[in-house]
């Protein structure tokens, strides 16, 4: 199945907790963190919600 990289370029401070929590959920809680994830709609979902904080680099 095909992969996708997410680096985190935001911070969670002044967040709310579902943001912080979808973060934690794709594996991300610190600066410049990168974290490689399947590519599903669920993983989508949630990076749409975080949009603004993190980036999508190129899947492997």
């Amino acid at each position: 199945m095909a992969t996708i990289k997410i680096k985190q370029t935001g911070s969670p401070i002044r967040r709310t907790g579902d943001q912080r929590a979808t973060l934690i959920g794709l594996g991300l809680n610190k600066m410049h963190r990168v974290s490689e994830l399947q590519d599903s709609p669920e993983v989508r979902g949630m990076i749409r919600k975080v949009q603004h904080m993190v980036e999508v680099m190129d899947g492997a």
